[in-house]
């Protein structure tokens, strides 16, 4: 990796991080933003074993950053019809409406860095 793009990378990633700090958005983790966009932009069905194996991570986290992200209305669970033993983790409107507005934040912080850099 370029070292200059690495550095432009982790600029346009605390720009878009301070822009989101400083909104009414709710705080999440790391591992629950994760969570959140690996159910947003993969395709469903997603349950708390498939979560866990594909971001390597135990079922106890996964739960507990799903109690957060469902108390805060970004994701909900739900009885699996096919199998009741299972619990599908399902999209919410708040969730699209967040990472929408996270994917603004980023984009804006993209383009002020690249006029900075134009202008530098």
């Amino acid at each position: 990796m370029d070292s200059l793009k690495g550095i432009s990378a982790l600029t346009l990633w605390q720009r878009a991080l301070s822009a989101t700090v400083q909104s009414d958005a709710p705080d999440l983790t790391a591992r629950q933003l994760a969570i959140l966009l690996h159910v947003y932009l993969l395709p469903p069905p997603h349950t708390v074993r498939g979560l866990a194996a594909a971001l390597h991570l135990s079922k106890p986290v996964i739960t507990r950053a799903l109690d957060r992200l469902a108390t805060l209305g970004l994701a909900r669970r739900c009885k699996d019809e096919a199998d009741k033993r299972n619990v599908l983790i399902q999209r919410t409107v708040a969730g699209s409406v967040f990472l929408s507005d996270l994917a603004a934040r980023i984009e804006a912080a993209g383009a002020a860095l690249a006029q900075a850099e134009v202008t530098s």
